[in-house]
């Protein structure tokens, strides 16, 4: 086939398809719920013990917060309590008895809570 009957179909080709109706619209996918497993019980479990809400009395403490960490020792603390410095390397282990100053890069107590 020579170029002067090739253009002419391309070109009618190209036409008759602009007159083609549009696909008709497909719904849209159900969304993907994931799916939840509950949580297994700890019950009976040695060694886990639950977090309870400040038993260790860290709110009296809130008041030095932005504190120089120097004046941990200075607070008179009968109960045990932990000083953790900026970056420093914290035991795992949990006592929801334990007082827990976390200080931050200055040195400076951010953050009371227990563990």
């Amino acid at each position: 086939m020579n170029r002067s009957v090739i253009l002419p179909l391309i070109a009618s080709a190209a036409i008759l398809s602009a007159c083609m109706p549009a696909p008709a619209p497909q719904p849209a996918p159900a969304p993907v719920v994931p799916m939840v497993q509950p949580v297994a019980s700890v019950d009976g479990v040695a060694g886990l013990e639950s977090r309870e809400p400040d038993l260790c009395g860290a709110k009296t403490y809130a008041t030095y917060l932005s504190q120089p960490g120097s004046v941990i020792p200075q607070l008179g603390i009968t109960k045990e309590y932990r000083i953790v410095e900026y970056r420093g390397i914290e035991p795992q282990e949990y006592d929801p008895n334990r007082i827990v100053f976390r200080l931050d890069a200055g040195g400076n107590i951010y953050n009371v809570d227990c563990g």
